[in-house]
This record gives C-alpha cells, structure tokens and sequence, in this order.
C-alpha cells in the first residue's frame, strides 16, 4: 500500500511563475468588473508591474541562492519535482520576461494608429460589418489582450522549467492557446488576421496531437515520465527501443513546430504575416526562447545517453531548416514575410548550436558549452527580431502598415533614422562582425564544430551566404532605390515603441562589441539538474 505523500510547493524559487499566473488572474477580474474607460490604464500598469516584480523574483533568486552559482549543474527540484529551478531556467526566465515587458510596451502603443491600438476593437464582430464600423468609430480597445500576453509569459516560463513530459505539455498549451487568440485580433486586414490564427490553431493542434503521442509512447518505453527516470531508463536499455526511437520522433514533431523547423514551418509566414505585428514581434522572440529552452531539457537531460540516435535527426532537420529559411526568404515581397522565413533560418542556426550537446569549444580565451552558446544566441535573436518588428509597424501608408518591400524603396531618404536602425537589425542578422549576431553564429558554429557536426556547418555558413544577400536586397531598397508613387511614410512612435527599439538596438550593438558578461552570465547557469 503506497502511502500519501504531502507535496511541497517552494514559494521562493517559484515566485516569478506564481506572480506572473497570479497576474494574469487578476486580469480577467480586471476586465469584468473595471469600467470600460479604466481598463486601459489599469491593464497595461498591472502587466508591467507584474512582469517587473517577476524579473525581480528572477534576480533574487539568482543571488540569494545556490541556484546560480559556479557553472555546475545545481538546482531545486520544485512541485514533487515536476518544476526544474535550475541555472538555465533562470537565464530564460529572466530573458523571456525582458522581452515580454517590450512586447507589453507594444501593445500598449496608441499613437500609431490615431489613439486606437493595433488590436481589434470588437474581436467577435465579422469583417466589414455595422458592428465593427461601430466599435471602430467609438473607438473601442480589446484590452483583453494583456491577460492573454500574461498567460502566455506563464506559458513561456513553464515549458522550458517542465522537469516532466505531462508538466511539459502543460506547459505548451498554455503557451500556445493564448497567442491563436492573439494573432486574430488585429484591427485592419481582419480577414487575413483571422485566417492566420485558424492555420496556427489548426497547426498547432495537430503538432500538440504528436506531442502528447510521443508522451505516451515514452511512458509506455520507461515507465515514468520524470526526466531523470527517463534518462536512466534509456542508460539501463532494458525496454523496446522502438517505442523509444518512434517517442523521441513524435516529441520532436512537436517541438519543431514550436520553433519553426522544417518541414514543419508551414504556419510561420502567414501567422507572423497576419498577426498585430505587436504580437507577432513577442510571439518570434518570446517563442522562440521557450521552446528552445524545453528542447534542450527534453534532449540533454531525459534523452542525452541515447544522443547517437536523435543526432542524425537534428542533423537533417538543421540543415533542411537552414536552407529553406534562406533560400524561401529572398523570393519574398513582404516584409513581415520574409522576416518569418529569416526566423525559420536562424532556427537552423540554433539547432547546430544544440548538436554540440555536452561539446565545449575554445573561443577567445575560454571555454565555451553548446548550451552556453544556444542561451547567448537566443538572446541575440530575440532582442534584435522583437526591434525589427517594432521598426515594421512604423512604416505606413492609408491602409496600415505597409509591408509590401516595394513601398519600403526611398525610405532611408523619408527618415533617415528609421532606415538606419532597421538596417543595423538586418545587418545584426546577416552576422555581419560589431553586432551581436557575428558573435552568436561563431559560438554556436565553434561548438558544432567541435562535436564533428561541420557538414552542418557548411550548410549554416551557405545559408548565411544567401540570407545575406537577402538583407542586402532590402536595405538597397531603403537607399538606392526610388519610391513608388507618393514614398513611404514613418508614423513617429510614442515613448513606448521608441523605447523598445532603443532597447533592441542597445543591446544588438553591445552583445556585438562586448558579448564577454552575457556569455559569462550563460556560463554561471552551468547545466541542467537531473
């Protein structure tokens, strides 16, 4: 007879996800009962304030604890050890919630469109109908919004911290659930707003199918689905490896959804086409962050001992991600589009990154871990993706945002400065050398490297080739080329917008000429705890 054993919960360590859920909570109860006139205010300050307090738990916890000490792999094991509190997990905690305080700032952004958010103002009213002319002309808000900005920060922060595959599943719907709804509510184009959270929701169910499979299969394979039991099953050998190898596959599937791989990268142009470009900024960056994260305590800690089979996999699948990134990329005349297919291409960058496994690499004068230097890429990506996008929404025509890459042409004669700052973002991810992204593909292609993986290496820098070549192509559009018809037009930003970009472009320029205390800060995180 087993005996009831009385779970735990560790406030402390779990304090940034308990305050960021407790938020999004109190949201809702916000948006029910809060007059209509208030809730703008009251929502926007009560995300900031709770993703600050969230970041403060973060660096309370890193301090005042073992957690984030000498680089080996220390931790607490929180929930019945269902929650990983460990020094990677901080690292992404603290980044995701950066990037979702700018994300917050974007939202909140009123001044773009004459006092009215990018989000629609009454989401169940069909496109062209009296009642969104209505709710248009009385200048209506969706501050719902920011509880489901809350959710999926709560998503984002669970996912990579699951020490389990059911706690990980969890957290993947959490994250996802709130970004279909976001991605149809944008105020203009609605109808291609809808359509694209119809493909992401559709999508993603299916991958989530694959996932939750995968789950099975390796329950049925170890008994278990704590990580640690995982691992020392797959060390042990004593079961089906079938059900293992068809496990790890199904997970997989799921995953590389997440991240935009291919050949499951379908939905990523059309939803970050579609989208508020607000959302569609956080969603690439913040997204992104997570599921990496996840990926790498799924694959280093529950299926590291059996890595000779999932290599080969990450391998096709790096490569393939790489080059139909590039190469679907510059057939693009869209903006948000061909930043999409940019952000398929840096995933293949990621994932050579994650083939160094427990690899090091010497750069500069140190060591550097392959989980070291996914952590230090996913930084860069995301501060300069999330800037790129916050650039986007600025350039605009009578309809919107404008888009189309041939009413960009003559931009960096309409504002010099916007041009400019969109140019660095481009340059930034082409790897070009005094920008972060020079210093983020160099450690993640020394690391693979050094585990032998250099057909991927190739690739990656035939890729780079290519999608250089596309950065180019728009930032010639920018300055040499004439404007079509009246020339692009920049709606100057609130303090909001203005801020975020400042922030991407700061940090773009600093991790490029002094990436030392970002990686330092990854090398304190040490290794995942089993």
């Amino acid at each position: 007879m087993n005996e009831f054993i009385k779970p735990t919960v560790e406030y402390f360590e779990l304090w940034p996800l308990l305050v960021v859920f407790g938020v999004a909570c109190l949201g809702v109860v916000v948006e029910a009962f809060a007059p209509r006139s208030a809730r703008y205010v009251a929502q926007v300050l009560l995300a900031l304030g709770g993703l600050g307090a969230a970041l403060v738990g973060v660096v309370l916890i890193a301090r005042d604890s073992e957690v984030y000490a000498d680089g080996a792999a220390r931790g607490v094991l929180a929930m019945s050890g269902t929650i990983a509190v460990d020094g990677p997990t901080l690292f992404i905690w603290g980044l995701v919630l950066v990037l979702a305080i700018a994300g917050t700032m974007l939202f909140a952004e009123r001044h773009l469109d004459g006092g009215v958010s990018a989000f629609a103002g009454q989401a169940a009213a069909l496109p062209g109908t009296e009642a969104e002319r209505e709710a248009s002309t009385r200048g209506l808000d969706h501050t719902e919004v920011y509880p489901l900005l809350m959710f999926a920060v709560f998503g984002m922060m669970l996912f990579p911290a699951a020490n389990d595959l059911l706690t990980m599943f969890v957290g993947l719907e959490v994250l996802s659930l709130p970004l279909y709804l976001l991605t149809g509510l944008a105020r203009r184009r609605r109808l291609l707003s809808q359509e694209a959270a119809l493909k992401y929701f559709l999508l993603g169910a299916f991958s989530s199918g694959f996932f939750l499979y995968g789950v099975a299969l390796v329950y049925g394979y170890a008994g278990s689905m704590q990580f640690a039991a995982i691992n020392e099953a797959v060390r042990n050998d004593t079961a089906n490896q079938s059900l293992l190898l068809i496990g790890i596959g199904m997970l997989s599937v799921g995953l590389f959804f997440k991240v935009g791989a291919a050949p499951f990268q379908a939905w990523t142009p059309d939803v970050y086409q579609g989208a508020p470009t607000p959302v569609t900024a956080f969603m690439a960056a913040g997204t992104k962050v997570a599921a990496f994260g996840a990926m790498l305590r799924l694959f280093y800690v529950a299926f590291g001992a059996d890595r000779w089979s999932w290599q080969p996999m990450m391998w096709v699948i790096a490569i393939l991600t790489m080059l139909v990134g590039a190469v679907l990329a510059v057939t693009q005349t869209d903006i948000k589009r061909l930043l999409a297919y940019s952000s398929v291409a840096h995933t293949g960058f990621l994932l050579t990154g994650v083939l160094g496994v427990q690899q090091t690499s010497a750069l500069a004068d140190g060591e550097l871990t392959a989980l070291q230097a996914v952590l230090f890429y996913l930084a860069t990506y995301g501060f300069a993706t999330l800037g790129a996008f916050a650039v986007v929404s600025l350039v605009r025509d009578s309809g919107g945002e404008a888009t189309a890459l041939s009413r960009w042409a003559g931009l960096g004669k309409e504002s010099p400065i916007v041009a400019g700052v969109f140019a660095f973002f481009l340059l930034a991810m082409a790897g070009i050398p005094l920008t972060s992204g020079f210093v983020g593909k160099l450690a993640v292609f020394s690391v693979a490297l050094a585990a032998g993986a250099w057909p991927v290496v190739i690739a990656a820098v035939v890729a780079s080739v290519i999608a250089a070549f596309l950065y180019i192509r728009v930032i010639k559009a920018m300055y040499f080329d004439e404007p079509v018809g009246e020339g692009p037009t920049v709606a100057y930003p609130s303090v909001l917008t203005a801020t975020t970009i400042a922030l991407g472009a700061a940090v773009t320029l600093m991790l490029g000429i002094l990436p030392g205390p970002l990686l330092d800060l990854a090398a304190l995180a040490g290794e995942f705890i089993r």
